[in-house]
């Protein structure tokens, strides 16, 4: 059975810095897409960042470039997205999600949309605040 596990949320300052991780098991991350999503209160879920795991695509939503980094580490099964410089408009439940590769214009992977996603993790919330 398919399971991801994210871990790695919590409370910090403006400013501050987060790393958050997605495991999976019951299948390895080989020629997978790969997606973070969050959804704050209120407010639909939306795409925060993807990446192949056949390197090298990666793509972010325009609010976190240059701040969020997602990466893959193939020998630990894992997913990481490196969050910096965080903002309270960063606070939300972060979901890590898979689905087998998928392309379209634009490449391996392209596009931050729920639909393309079956199995997700059941979420990990980060809160920022001052």
């Amino acid at each position: 059975q398919v399971q991801l596990v994210e871990s790695g949320g919590g409370s910090v300052q403006p400013g501050g810095s987060l790393r958050l991780s997605c495991a999976a098991s019951g299948y390895t991350y080989s020629d997978y897409c790969v997606g973070w999503f969050r959804q704050a209160p209120g407010k639909e879920r939306e795409g925060v960042a993807a990446i192949y795991s056949g390197g090298p695509s990666t793509y972010y939503h325009d609010s976190v470039k240059g701040r969020f980094t997602i990466s893959l580490d193939n020998a630990k099964n894992t997913v990481y997205l490196q969050m910096n410089s965080l903002q309270p408009a960063d606070t939300a439940t972060y979901y890590c999600a898979a689905a087998r590769r998928f392309w379209r214009a634009g490449g391996d992977c392209y596009g931050l949309y729920e639909y393309d996603y079956g199995s997700w993790g059941q979420g990990t919330q980060v809160a920022v605040s001052s």
